[in-house]
């Protein structure tokens, strides 16, 4: 099977801070913070009648290319809103990196979404990230990881996923934990990239920081966020650790020095390396130089 998001690059995603299209200061202090991606917002963070003017707004800020090498996308308003179709017309020549759609639930709207941006003339780099927010999107996530080779990656929404289902929506996402995992688990069968939902509450800075940190242990790659003062410690949960990093260093060359020897497998403080061992720590180390680079950017 020919992995959908071959076509797109793997690159931090630590922090994707969304912000509203229709606040010119937002766009502005967008230029400053330090996230690994910005989201220009034209759904629920945009007011009916500043949707139009948020659309113009969001483009010209993708196009002023002023927010160097960071990824930059986009989030529509749903197709079945009397804004979707135009504002997919409008990303489509943005030079956005992607296109966010809203409470996607099957894989029609994937399929119907990437008829309209190329209908308009999106390049093929163009990605789709579809917002997994709904009981129906989770059920049906499988048909939507096939659904277009545009899609590079699910967005899980939590907020709207804990409405849906009547449950809670604690720091710990209990309730909604079977509901992540699919997406995980969907997303790393069809190679797609997976990015954790928001922490709506935002003076709990210790739940937030455990969310994160649950969120890497199931195998995000990185979280959605609502407000900039949550991107640091994003950052810094979705990063490897100097420890890590040091730890897959020697098992890179534990396993060199015993191939020199003719070995295949080795031992390291006790564990046995192997092949899918290293390439884990070889992962890591490029994603902390990919870190690097984007800093230093």
């Amino acid at each position: 099977m020919t992995s959908p998001s071959r076509a797109f690059p793997s690159r931090p995603r630590r922090s994707m801070l969304y912000m509203p299209a229709s606040n010119a200061r937002a766009l502005e202090k967008a230029k400053t913070i330090a996230a690994d991606g910005l989201i220009f917002d034209l759904e629920d963070a945009v007011a009916p009648d500043a949707k139009v003017a948020a659309r113009g707004a969001a483009v010209g800020a993708v196009q002023s290319g002023v927010y160097g090498k960071r990824e930059v996308m986009i989030r529509a308003n749903g197709l079945d809103t009397p804004w979707g179709r135009d504002d997919l017309t409008a990303i489509a020549t943005s030079g956005a990196h992607g296109v966010v759609l809203p409470k996607v639930n099957d894989a029609d709207d994937v399929r119907i979404a990437a008829d309209v941006l190329h209908a308009a003339g999106a390049p093929d780099t163009l990605a789709i990230w579809a917002m997994m927010e709904t009981p129906m999107g989770i059920l049906n996530a499988r048909d939507i990881a096939e659904a277009s080779p545009r899609l590079a990656g699910f967005c899980v929404g939590t907020a709207d996923l804990a409405k849906d289902l009547h449950c809670a929506h604690p720091s710990d996402r209990a309730p909604m934990l079977m509901a992540l995992q699919t997406c995980i688990l969907v997303a790393r069968a069809y190679g797609l990239y997976v990015l954790d939902g928001v922490h709506v509450q935002l003076d709990d800075e210790a739940g937030y920081e455990a969310a994160c940190r649950q969120g890497r242990a199931l195998g995000f790659d990185g979280k959605t966020l609502i407000h900039p003062k949550q991107v640091d410690i994003a950052n810094g949960v979705y990063a490897p650790s100097p420890e890590e990093l040091a730890r897959a260093q020697r098992l890179v060359d534990a396993h060199k020095e015993a191939a020199a020897k003719g070995h295949g497998v080795t031992t390291l403080d006790g564990r046995l390396v192997e092949v899918l061992h290293v390439e884990e720590a070889k992962r890591l180390i490029k994603y902390a130089d990919d870190i690097a680079a984007l800093a230093g950017a």
